[in-house]
Protein backbone atom coordinates (compact mmCIF):
# COMPACT_ATOMS: atom_id res chain seq x y z
CA UNK A 1 0.00 0.00 0.00
CA UNK A 2 1.14 3.30 -1.13
CA UNK A 3 1.48 6.46 0.95
CA UNK A 4 -1.37 8.03 -1.05
CA UNK A 5 -3.59 5.21 -0.28
CA UNK A 6 -2.87 5.43 3.37
CA UNK A 7 -3.42 9.25 3.20
CA UNK A 8 -6.94 8.53 1.22
CA UNK A 9 -7.48 5.99 4.02
CA UNK A 10 -7.37 8.41 6.62
CA UNK A 11 -9.09 11.08 4.94
CA UNK A 12 -11.86 9.00 4.57
CA UNK A 13 -11.49 7.87 8.31
CA UNK A 14 -11.75 11.49 9.67
CA UNK A 15 -14.26 12.19 6.74
CA UNK A 16 -16.83 9.51 8.39
CA UNK A 17 -15.85 9.76 12.08
CA UNK A 18 -16.86 13.88 11.33
CA UNK A 19 -20.18 12.82 9.33
CA UNK A 20 -21.12 9.97 12.77
CA UNK A 21 -20.04 13.13 15.17
CA UNK A 22 -22.27 15.44 13.51
CA UNK A 23 -25.27 12.95 13.10
CA UNK A 24 -24.70 12.96 17.20
CA UNK A 25 -24.59 16.27 17.99
CA UNK A 26 -28.10 16.58 15.77
CA UNK A 27 -29.98 14.51 17.43
CA UNK A 28 -28.61 15.24 20.70
CA UNK A 29 -29.65 18.73 20.13
CA UNK A 30 -33.38 17.22 18.89
CA UNK A 31 -33.38 15.32 22.25
CA UNK A 32 -33.01 18.69 24.34
CA UNK A 33 -35.11 20.74 22.42
CA UNK A 34 -37.94 17.95 22.76
CA UNK A 35 -37.51 18.20 26.86
CA UNK A 36 -37.04 22.04 26.93
CA UNK A 37 -40.33 21.60 25.26
CA UNK A 38 -41.90 19.64 27.59
CA UNK A 39 -40.75 21.19 30.44
CA UNK A 40 -42.42 24.65 29.05
CA UNK A 41 -45.67 22.37 28.38
CA UNK A 42 -45.29 21.35 31.96
CA UNK A 43 -45.04 25.05 33.62
CA UNK A 44 -48.38 26.10 30.88
CA UNK A 45 -50.13 23.65 32.29
CA UNK A 46 -49.61 24.61 36.27
CA UNK A 47 -49.73 27.98 35.38
CA UNK A 48 -53.18 27.14 33.73
CA UNK A 49 -54.66 25.37 36.67
CA UNK A 50 -53.60 28.00 39.30
CA UNK A 51 -55.36 30.12 37.03
CA UNK A 52 -58.42 27.91 37.59
CA UNK A 53 -58.44 27.73 40.76
CA UNK A 54 -58.50 31.37 41.53
CA UNK A 55 -61.26 31.75 39.04
CA UNK A 56 -63.39 28.66 40.50
CA UNK A 57 -62.54 30.61 44.36
CA UNK A 58 -63.66 33.87 42.90
CA UNK A 59 -66.73 32.21 41.89
CA UNK A 60 -67.32 30.34 45.24
CA UNK A 61 -66.86 33.30 46.73
CA UNK A 62 -69.91 35.28 44.29
CA UNK A 63 -72.11 32.45 44.72
CA UNK A 64 -71.86 31.78 48.97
Amino acid sequence: MGIEDQFKDKAQQLKDEAKRRAQQGQERGRQQGQERGRQAQERGQQSRERGQRSLDDVEDRFES
